[in-house]
């Protein structure tokens, strides 16, 4: 072969590679690469796997419209396992290595303060979808989810109501990190400011994964015998199964003592017989079971969806709460991009405050401009035999978060960024 030859041979090859690397930067400038940071396996993979699926459900809806800005979104999905540690480094791959322009994820706040140092260090913005203690407020998130006094303290108040069962004796039960700590933190401080004395509340904590709670129910049904009972549970992912079982094997009804869970919902209950657990409350700012127009049209998509991709057991899936403020959120920023004309975090987060959005709960949640938290409603539902709530109380209008209760001292004028 002729020296003219190889050199010609050499030369089509490089532009070849040139061609391919030009399209394949050409492609990337053609989308915007998005990130979903959710667990797929471990201890939390109960809660978190529909959130993923969601967003990839809302992602394609919004590409179906057109995108953003002209572009189609890009999914970039990574598995942090439960793995608190590893979900700092999947959030700074997403980031610094994969490029994507928001992360939409975490469920966790252990997770969540995970992450955060990435997010502030790379100017980055997450979007997290779930219920949490507060007592935190950061430029770089956007909080989706129910802050205390959107969740915590009316189920609470609910509890001790007459229409609740009138409670006067508490049981503050939750796996042991820092959202069921720093929540029961503020429900102490907020009983002991109705009358409640120490020696009617009872604390516990357990371990994430915990599966035996023989002893935990047999001490709840001792408490009990006390005075007028209820059960307060920020018990979080897989827990929850064997909890309920051993209240269904203990026969503690919810006409004896009530249990309110704040991480337990629709998802988390499909697949347990909840027979046993008939009359316990969950609460939330939305359930599958309201009914509306918006929430009519996203259950079928998402029914439609969960059967299109095969997801598992596509037949009988459900909607709940951060599914719903996972979708809410993705909307939110995809209409801040367009106002902002920008991915440019700066740009984005100045064009995020006021945004509202028709939302399945049936009401129209808007971004608080001050805080980065939504304005949402509250409602408490009963379960019944289906594994969907009954929606027993809910607020006339959405409610402004505090993301610092008030009941902590020192908290006061820390309402905004």
């Amino acid at each position: 072969m002729s020296r003219r030859i190889i050199l010609k041979a050499a030369a089509a090859g490089a532009m070849a590679l040139l061609a391919s690397a030009y399209t394949q930067s050409a492609l990337a400038a053609d989308t915007i690469k998005v990130g979903i940071l959710h667990s797929l396996s471990g201890t939390m993979a109960i809660s978190e796997t529909s959130l993923k699926d969601v967003a990839l459900m809302t992602i394609a809806e919004i590409n179906a419209k057109g995108g953003v800005l002209g572009k189609q979104l890009e999914p970039v999905v990574v598995d942090p396992a439960s793995n608190w540690p590893l979900f700092a480094e999947k959030a700074r791959q997403l980031v610094a290595q994969d490029k994507v322009s928001v992360v939409f994820g975490c469920w966790t706040s252990v997770s969540r303060k995970s992450v955060l140092p990435v997010f502030k260090e790379l100017n980055s913005l997450l979007f997290y979808p779930v219920q949490y203690e507060g007592e935190e407020l950061e430029k770089n998130v956007f909080y989706t989810g129910a802050a205390p006094n959107q969740q915590a303290i009316p189920a609470v108040e609910y509890l001790m109501s007459a229409d609740g069962g009138g409670a006067k004796r508490f049981v503050l039960l939750g796996t042991d990190y820092v959202y069921p700590r720093t929540t029961n933190k503020i429900l102490r401080a907020f009983l002991k400011s109705r009358g409640v004395k120490d020696s009617d509340i009872s604390e516990v904590y357990t371990p994430f994964g915990h599966a035996d709670y023989q002893t935990i129910v047999a001490n709840i049904k001792k408490f009990s015998a006390g005075g007028k009972t209820a059960v307060i549970s920020t018990i979080n992912g897989d827990s929850n199964v064997p909890f309920y079982k051993e209240l269904g094997n203990a026969g503690l009804k919810a006409t004896d003592v009530p249990v309110v869970a704040f991480s337990v919902g629709e998802e988390e209950l499909r697949g347990i017989d909840t027979k046993p657990l008939l009359g316990h409350l969950a609460a939330w700012n939305y359930f599958e079971s309201v009914k509306n127009p918006v929430n009519t049209d996203f259950i079928k998509k998402w029914k439609a969806y969960a059967v299109k991709q095969k997801l598992p057991n596509a037949g009988s899936v459900v909607t709940n709460d951060p599914m719903e403020a996972t979708y809410v959120g993705i909307h939110m920023w995809a209409q801040a991009v367009e106002k902002a004309k920008s991915t440019d975090t700066d740009k984005v987060i100045a064009a995020m405050g006021g945004q509202s959005f028709k939302a399945p709960s049936g009401f129209t949640l808007t971004m608080d401009a001050t805080n980065h938290h939504l304005h949402k409603p509250v409602m408490i539902g009963e379960i019944k035999a289906d594994g969907q709530f009954n929606v027993v109380w809910k607020t006339k209008e959405p409610i402004r978060a505090q993301p610092w209760s008030p009941f902590i001292k020192g908290n006061e004028g820390k309402q905004k960024l």
